[in-house]
């Protein structure tokens, strides 16, 4: 089982958005795939809540309707990116809202949820409740401003909106004035001894995840609210909260399980989703930002706890700190930063898959310029990548009649080079399943360098003239060295794996393929296609780059 964190769709996703959480779990989920696994990969369109109504009214349309094209537009740029989604749904769906319905009544029943008079910030000049995200003040915890009302992104520390100090609405910034309103709670306390024995004896748990949540849980739990005074959003199911809509992060977190009911609903096989879900055996992998940590290891462990079902909890949870853009934070209102729509019609989508996971911030917070995109590119991809490949085809099209011929003794050196090949695979597999995607592409591209000096040190260019036999030896060594590639390469960048594997006239699709097949020769006098080149360099430069950018946004708002 394979999640990603809902993308809000209240606005595009940036770069940093994708890399953190949608990008990072597609290489996985056909990692997996490769090596035979099933795998279910879903997430959806977090579309409720107020920043979607307060756009909604800005735009004079109806919530639904946004979201309806929102949701389109997003699925579609997904699709463009090359995602493989088993599901990629939405919080309108019927099925999530009745399933949330549903568990949300269980747990109430089972005793976790309860109801409190608690003062709630309103905004006069809004003529509205304020929602946590609607609220930004001072952290009370560490001091930092522009904290908001569930959470301070700079301590990470879980808040209220009426514990912020100085608290401002975020949508007019005049002061908000307190209201006693009645809302249902989650009781987080209850859970905390389940929650921590959880924590603890996961040792799949990341450090950062783990040390993180036990901070948390030392520090105590507090109730939850579950209820929002929000219009747009699922009904409450609670006796006698009719009026109220449910806190969009709670039932966001239970998308992943009925996202997973859905997929299977819609294959005709109505109870396979328990099979991930409470099979011991299945395995729950979660890809978030760094800001989401709380969310995906207390919070959605405990729902499923309380249901006093045997739910499988996450199995891990891999969270990336935050992609700047030019040293700084993304910033759609201050033009900082590429979304993903924008990226697509400057570069194709290998370009930026591969650009972005080579420096996917898995340790500390990485720095992403118009100068990595150009390096990447052209450096890794065109010199080494497609250089080699193109070569080893080329080759093998004017002197081999495009035929793989059967090799004689292989000497010393293809030996082992073909050894060192199977090596870099075996430890690109061990960087994946430890989830050090940036080492994992590393390495994979290191294959690629290898077949180059491989190549130069042959020079079967000379030996054609001397001893066509050893010339045909050493393209037999690299055309594998190229099949390895088109397979390893596969999670990264599909859409040129899948151009490679044509080249390679190889039957079905390298989607389709098992990661056996890199130990797999080709068959002697088997007939590849014709060479073409698989990439083409950047020649602009960051600014002219930066000024294609400018410009492309300024036709739109035209």
């Amino acid at each position: 089982m394979v999640t990603s964190a809902w993308p809000y769709i209240n606005y595009v996703p940036h770069l940093g958005n994708i890399v953190s959480s949608i990008l990072s779990a597609d290489v996985v989920a056909r990692y997996y795939r490769l090596k035979g696994n099933e795998v279910v990969y879903v997430t959806g369109s977090d579309e409720h809540g107020t920043p979607i109504e307060i756009e909604a009214v800005r735009l004079n349309i109806p919530p639904k309707q946004l979201t309806d094209r929102n949701h389109a537009q997003v699925s579609d740029l997904f699709k463009r990116w090359g995602i493989a989604f088993s599901n990629y749904t939405r919080t309108e769906n019927p099925v999530h809202k009745v399933f949330v319905r549903d568990l949300l009544l269980k747990i109430y029943e089972n005793g976790y949820i309860f109801t409190q008079e608690t003062e709630q910030l309103y905004c006069p000049k809004c003529d509205r409740f304020l929602p946590d995200r609607f609220v930004e003040g001072t952290c009370p915890i560490c001091g930092t401003e522009g904290a908001r009302g569930d959470q301070c992104d700079s301590c990470g520390s879980l808040l209220e909106p009426t514990n912020l100090l100085q608290p401002c609405c975020a949508i007019c910034t005049s002061e908000p004035i307190k209201e006693t309103r009645k809302h249902w709670y989650f009781d987080l306390p209850k859970l905390t001894e389940k929650l921590t024995e959880y924590i603890q004896n996961n040792e799949n748990l990341p450090d950062n995840a783990r040390t993180f949540t036990l901070n948390i849980l030392k520090e105590g739990l507090k109730p939850r609210p579950v209820t929002r005074d929000n219009k747009w959003g699922i009904q409450s199911p609670f006796p006698g909260s009719e009026d109220k809509t449910i806190y969009v992060w709670v039932e966001a977190v239970l998308g992943y399980i009925s996202a997973t009911i859905q997929y299977f609903r819609q294959l005709g096989k109505e109870e396979r989703w328990k099979e991930f879900w409470f099979n011991k055996e299945a395995k729950t992998l979660y890809f978030i930002g760094k800001d989401n940590i709380p969310f995906h290891t207390i919070i959605l462990p405990a729902l499923l706890l309380a249901t006093h079902e045997e739910y499988n909890l996450p199995w891990t949870v891999h969270s990336t700190e935050f992609l700047m853009f030019d040293g700084q934070a993304f910033s759609k209102s201050r033009r900082i930063g590429i979304w993903i729509d924008e990226a697509l019609e400057l570069f194709p989508a290998d370009y930026w898959r591969y650009s972005l996971m080579s420096i996917r911030p898995e340790v500390k917070d990485t720095n992403f310029s118009w100068t990595t995109l150009i390096e990447k590119v052209n450096s890794d991809l065109n010199d080494t990548l497609g250089n080699f490949v193109h070569r080893t085809l080329t080759f093998i099209n004017r002197q081999f009649d495009s035929t793989v011929l059967q090799p004689s003794s292989l000497d010393e050196k293809d030996k082992a080079v073909l050894l060192e090949a199977k090596e870099i695979v075996n430890q690109n597999a061990e960087r994946m399943e430890a989830f050090k995607l940036q080492e994992a592409l590393r390495l994979a591209i290191s294959l690629a360098h290898l077949g180059n000096r491989y190549f130069n040190e042959k020079e079967p260019w000379k030996t054609i003239k001397t001893d066509c036999q050893q010339s045909a030896n050493t393209l037999y060594v690299a055309v594998h060295i190229v099949k390895q590639l088109a397979i390893i390469l596969e999670p990264f960048i599909p859409f040129t794996c899948e151009k490679l594997w044509a080249l390679l006239n190889l039957e079905g699709s390298v989607h389709e393929q098992l990661w056996s097949e890199t130990e797999k020769e080709l068959p002697p006098g088997h007939k590849i296609g014709k060479a073409k080149p698989l990439f083409s360099k950047i020649e602009e430069s960051e600014e002219e780059l930066q000024a294609k950018l400018e410009n492309l946004r300024s036709a739109k708002q035209h």
